[in-house]
This record gives C-alpha cells, sequence and structure tokens, in this order.
C-alpha cells in the first residue's frame, strides 16, 4: 500500500505511541475528530493522544488507502472495548502536514 509519507510517520508515531511525534504530523492549527469531541492545534492534539495511548495502548495496523478521498482504513487494537476494530481516517493535508483528521467507525 502506498500511504503518503505524512500518514506513515502519523501510524509509526501512534505504534510507538510517541505523542509528541504524533503532534508534529499536524500543522500548528490542526483539528482532530474523535469520539464527539474535537481538539485544536498541536498542544491540545499532543494531549489528547498522549491522554489515549496512555488508557488504551492502541496501535493501527494500515488495511487499505483511498488516495481520491484521502481515507485510510486501519485495524486499532488496544486496551478498549470491542478491539480490535476497524476504523476510518478522514484526512486533509495542508503543505505537507495533516490539516484536519476525523476518526469514525
Amino acid at each position: 500500500m502506498n500511504l503518503p509519507n505524512i500518514i506513515s510517520e502519523l501510524v509509526k508515531a501512534q505504534n510507538e505511541f510517541n505523542s509528541s511525534s504524533y503532534a508534529n504530523c499536524f500543522t500548528e492549527n490542526a483539528e482532530v475528530s474523535d469520539e464527539g469531541k474535537t481538539h485544536n492545534g498541536k498542544a491540545e492534539i499532543e494531549n489528547w493522544i498522549d491522554k489515549a495511548n496512555k488508557e488504551y495502548k492502541a496501535t493501527m495496523k494500515p488495511l487499505n488507502y483511498n488516495e481520491n478521498e484521502n481515507i485510510l482504513s486501519a485495524e486499532a487494537s488496544g486496551n478498549f472495548p470491542g478491539s480490535p476494530i476497524v476504523l476510518k481516517y478522514h484526512f486533509q493535508f495542508s503543505d505537507g502536514y495533516i490539516q484536519s483528521l476525523t476518526i469514525t467507525v
């Protein structure tokens, strides 16, 4: 599967539970929507993923990437009910970084 570099970096950071590297995949004013909550800006995104990493220890296994719609389907496994589950990561990019990410089932 041919993933954009920034998505490969995001997956690597997630699987290493590296919250700082994860947040560095985003623009300064990026937005992440997950579980009905929106997180704005790199600092808030880093705090959100750090808390999620500690609580869920979730890893990502990419399954499919739709280049036309910028949607990654990935199996998420971790310490949460229903694990593993396939999630869809809807990306918008700006200057090689992630501007927006919405995570859905």
